[in-house]
């Protein structure tokens, strides 16, 4: 398999993870949030594998 970045929009982040938009901002905005690239048109997008490393972070031990 090739080495092809993903790069997903908010949108798509927000529905994996099942929260509002708004949630994702409030993330953003108290640096707890996935790594965010934000493209010169101003849109954001989010890597998947800065979203995959951030969902490991989040992992507790049970």
């Amino acid at each position: 398999m090739g080495t092809q970045r993903q790069h997903l929009t908010i949108a798509a982040v927000c529905e994996e993870l099942e929260v509002a938009r708004s949630t994702f901002y409030e993330w953003r905005a108290k640096g707890r949030a996935p790594r965010c690239i934000k493209l010169p048109n101003g849109e954001i997008r989010i890597r998947r594998v800065d979203l995959d490393a951030w969902l490991d972070s989040c992992e507790e031990a049970a």
